[in-house]
């Protein structure tokens, strides 16, 4: 079992509607299309400091849209599931990076490369242009 907060589906919203593209035996009949959208600030589940850093990054609305498959369930399905890695994204705690100074092997290689590249641009040259 995880320890995160896992989105409840009854504080999910969803709309159905036909799905575009290319027609058949179910075309303009079946609402396969779902439009899920989870409101941060109403939910009552949610822990108030996961709100709060989830809303600083994508704001107090998650809209999804999911027609990929030809299921309304399955649809409904991707939709709750896309907003979760949405929030799990939102919700990481990046580590602040900290510079380092390049190795001595590093500089090192840098500048031989960059000698070498010298060297065969000083190759290439006419006979006789000496700087």
């Amino acid at each position: 079992m995880s320890s995160r907060w896992e989105v409840p589906e009854d504080e999910v919203s969803f709309r159905f509607m036909a799905s575009g593209g290319p027609g058949g035996q179910h075309a303009n009949r079946s609402n396969t299309k779902v439009e899920a959208v989870f409101r941060i600030d109403e939910s009552a589940s949610m822990p108030q400091f996961l709100k709060t850093r989830v809303s600083e990054k994508l704001g107090d609305v998650i809209r999804v849209t999911v027609d990929a498959e030809r299921s309304q369930y399955r649809n409904r399905q991707l939709a709750v599931e896309r907003i979760q890695e949405r929030i799990d994204r939102a919700a990481k705690v990046e580590r602040p990076r900290r510079a380092t100074k390049p190795t001595r092997g590093s500089q090192r290689r840098r500048l031989d490369s960059k000698r070498k590249r010298g060297d065969t641009k000083r190759q290439r040259r006419r006979p006789g242009q000496d700087d």
